[in-house]
Parts: structure tokens; C-alpha cells; sequence
């Protein structure tokens, strides 16, 4: 038996609740992972409140990071006593311990600890296909990506700055916009108080940007849009302030050829060598220290209802971890 964080129905933060459940012995193609550190994603709170609907009872949570414990039939690119980490589905890294597809696991560097593994996969490996796969970023783009502040912001900001990039980013406080600064966003717009339209077409001389990253959805939407230059491209990533509503298609024309995607991280990590190059570019510059990730929230798994409540409230920067 272990303990983790199960759900019976899908709604608030307090429908997750902490229970022994069994776990069996590995399938064939499948590893046990006895989870050492798990990584907390806004994706998490879209399983739990329907948003992303789940077959009940379910487990919550897409990463971790751990040891291997043990193999099923016909698992031969791990051992026991790996050091492993995944960003994957199906939802229930919220958990002591568990047992997951090996194709979806992959081993953990030397120079990377298992508290950084796990609070980067998921947001850095985003971050790997936004801006190295669907747009890849070079010297001499000028890029806006909301919520600058944020796990995904501050490992965007960084790795485009690396790439030669001047980064816009939108935040809500002034705290923010020093963090999202000291992280490479060059230009921090507190939206709050400042439209952000007007201020990206100020620091573009009126060029706009050639692409934009989305992860508010509703509430940024029609704005986003005006910031793009003609043949640009929209990438709406996530829906924090809820879904955009139905749209008229000849607005992507009327704006300027405009392109758009609604990506996601497990088309482009979906076979284990998409994977292996995804985890490997992070990896690299993780490694060599062109970007860095900011812990700077840590709960007990048990107060995984906290966590969602702080997440949701904004009440964090950076990236969180629980704790087993």
C-alpha cells in the first residue's frame, strides 16, 4: 500500500483527497517509480475541476521524479536503482509510489538532483517545443509570453535570452516584473496597470512580434492578437483564466495572415525518441547553466490542497514541488 492523493469526483481543491491505495507489481512494459520529489502544474488544477475531464476515481498530478524499483516483462533500457523522471499522462504522480509505461520515463543526469528533475520536466520540456520546435527562436526576434513570471515564464525568458532573443513578458505585480527582469524578460508589462498592446507596439517601433505565448486563454485572447506582426503566430498553450470562446476564423485574415496552434507537450514528447530529444535539449541547458529553475515553493504531498489553492490564487512564482 501507499499513500496518495486520489479524487472521487472533480471540482475544488478539497475534492483531492490523501488515501492508501494498493499498488501491484509492474506490467509488462512498465517500471515502478518510487517518487523521491513531484512537480506541481497548472494542468493539475484542469484534471481536478473537470476542466480536462477524468474516468472516476482518479489520480491527479503528470510529474515526479524517483528510483526505479522495479521492471515488468520486457523493460531492458532501465534497471533497478535508476534515477528517472517523467512529464506524462496518465495523471497520478501524486502518489508515493507508482507504476508507468517505461517509454515515458527517461534517466535523470548526474548534474541534475531529483528536486530540480522534477520541478522542471513538464514546464521545461514546454518550453523545449515552444520555442525550439513550434517557433524556433534566434537572434534578432522580439517575443511576448504572458505570464513571464510564472514556471513556464521564467524558463522561457531565460532559454530565449540564451537563443539571442528580446523578451517581452506580462505580469501582475511589481515583484513579479523584478523576477521575470532578473530572469531575462527584457521588457516586463504589468498589465494591471499598463495595456500591453500599446506598450508592445511601442517597444517594437510599431513591428509587433512574430510570435506570441498564450497560457491565460480567455482573458488575453482578443489582445494577444493585436500584438502579432503580419504572418505571425499566435500559441495558445493554456487556458488559465478559461477557455477562449468560439471564434470567427477570418479574424487570423483580417489581422494579418495570422497563424494559430493549441499544442500540447504530449503530441511533441509522444513517441520515446520525441521524448528522449526533448528531455536531452533541457537537459543541455539546464546543464551548462544557461538556465536555471526556481524553487521557490515547497508542500508535503498531504498538503497538495494548499498547493492548488496557492496556485490558483497566484500566489506563486516559479516552480513547486510536493513532497512524499
Amino acid at each position: 500500500m501507499v499513500k496518495a492523493i486520489r479524487m472521487h469526483e472533480q471540482g475544488g481543491p478539497e475534492v483531492m483527497k490523501l488515501e492508501d491505495v494498493d499498488l501491484p507489481k509492474p506490467a509488462a512494459g512498465q517500471v515502478q517509480i518510487k517518487h523521491s520529489v513531484i512537480g506541481l502544474n497548472y494542468i493539475d488544477t484542469y484534471h481536478r475541476s473537470g476542466l480536462y475531464p477524468l474516468p472516476l476515481p482518479s489520480g491527479i498530478g503528470m510529474e515526479a521524479s524517483g528510483t526505479i524499483e522495479a521492471l515488468g516483462d520486457g523493460v531492458t533500457d532501465f534497471k533497478v536503482g535508476d534515477r528517472v523522471a517523467y512529464a506524462a499522462p496518465p495523471p497520478g504522480s501524486y502518489a508515493e509510489a507508482r507504476n508507468l509505461e517505461a517509454t515515458k520515463v527517461v534517466k535523470v543526469p548526474d548534474s541534475v538532483s531529483d528536486k530540480l528533475a522534477a520541478a522542471m520536466m513538464l514546464q521545461g520540456m514546454t518550453v523545449q517545443y515552444l520555442i525550439r520546435q513550434i517557433y524556433k527562436v534566434g537572434p534578432g526576434d522580439t517575443i511576448l509570453i504572458h505570464a513571464a513570471a510564472g514556471g513556464v515564464g521564467l524558463i522561457l525568458c531565460q532559454w530565449a535570452k540564451h537563443l539571442g532573443a528580446t523578451v517581452i513578458g506580462t505580469v501582475s505585480s511589481d515583484e513579479k516584473a523584478e523576477l521575470a527582469k532578473k530572469n531575462g524578460c527584457d521588457h516586463p508589462i504589468i498589465y494591471t496597470r499598463e495595456n500591453f498592446v500599446d506598450r508592445v507596439i511601442e517597444i517594437t517601433d510599431g513591428k509587433k512580434v512574430p510570435v506570441v505565448y498564450d497560457s491565460i486563454g480567455k482573458d488575453t485572447w482578443p489582445m494577444s492578437l493585436d500584438c502579432i506582426a503580419p504572418t505571425g503566430m499566435m500559441v495558445s498553450f493554456g487556458q488559465a483564466s478559461g477557455p477562449i470562446p468560439p471564434v470567427d476564423l477570418g479574424i487570423f485574415a483580417a489581422k494579418g495572415s495570422l497563424k494559430f496552434t493549441r499544442p500540447t507537450l504530449m503530441t511533441y514528447t509522444a513517441t520515446k525518441d520525441l521524448l528522449a530529444a526533448c528531455a536531452a535539449d533541457l537537459f543541455d541547458v539546464v546543464g551548462k547553466g544557461a538556465v536555471s529553475v526556481a524553487i521557490n515553493q515547497e508542500y508535503a504531498l498531504a498538503d497538495a490542497v494548499q498547493a492548488h489553492i496557492d496556485l490558483e490564487g497566484r500566489k506563486t512564482t516559479g516552480s513547486t514541488v510536493l513532497l512524499p
